[in-house]
């Protein structure tokens, strides 16, 4: 059974928690730049320990999910929210820099995670798609970081809520991969993935 079909839910937590964190932005604009230092840091630190998750949940063989790109992927998350948790005094230019970067890296590890899971499942576009929206967002902040906060928070906020239900479709279509994978287990002579 592939990897991440067992844990599905993670994925739909990730996405749910991406949409909140992400309608607080939008609807909030006005808030101060240190609460958006502090949610943007518990927002990465939990995505991170979701990904920490995912990759140690079980032990894969060499032709599912590469573990290491979720490990990689949860250790970006937690550092990025770490620096913005401890150092909530960064400049907005600094946050700025700092969200850029851990969106384009994260972006970049889901693209990576996508390519290797396109012979076990499908529907993997849906993390290729969430990659490049992160990369995209990472890009966009890190050159035209001059628009102000208010546009920043109007800018994560947007991103937030598109990653999220991206996150969603694919937690539901893992779901759904697993349970076919487990149905097809109990007929002898059917390889699951197949």
């Amino acid at each position: 059974m592939v990897l991440l079909a067992r844990n599905w839910w993670a994925f739909v937590l990730r996405g749910i928690l991406a949409i909140l964190f992400g309608l607080m932005a939008v609807f909030l604009p006005g808030m101060a730049l240190m609460t958006l230092v502090l949610l943007f840091g518990i927002f990465a630190i939990t995505q991170g320990v979701f990904e920490l998750i995912s990759a140690f949940r079980t032990t894969p063989t060499p032709s599912e999910q590469p573990w290491w790109a979720l490990l990689l992927e949860g250790i970006v998350g937690i550092a990025a929210g770490l620096v913005a948790l401890l150092w909530p005094g960064l400049t907005a230019l600094a946050l700025l820099y700092v969200i850029a970067a851990w969106a384009v890296i994260s972006g970049i590890l889901e693209i990576v995670a996508a390519i290797r899971l396109r012979k076990q499942i499908t529907g993997e576009w849906l993390l290729v798609l969430a990659g490049a929206v992160s990369i995209l967002f990472g890009v966009l902040i890190a050159l035209f970081p001059g628009p102000g906060a208010l546009v920043m928070v109007l800018w994560i906020g947007a991103y937030a809520m598109i990653f999220g239900v991206l996150l969603i479709g694919l937690g539901f279509r893992l779901r759904r991969v697993g349970r076919i994978e487990e149905r097809l287990e109990g007929f002898p002579g059917i390889a699951p993935g197949h």
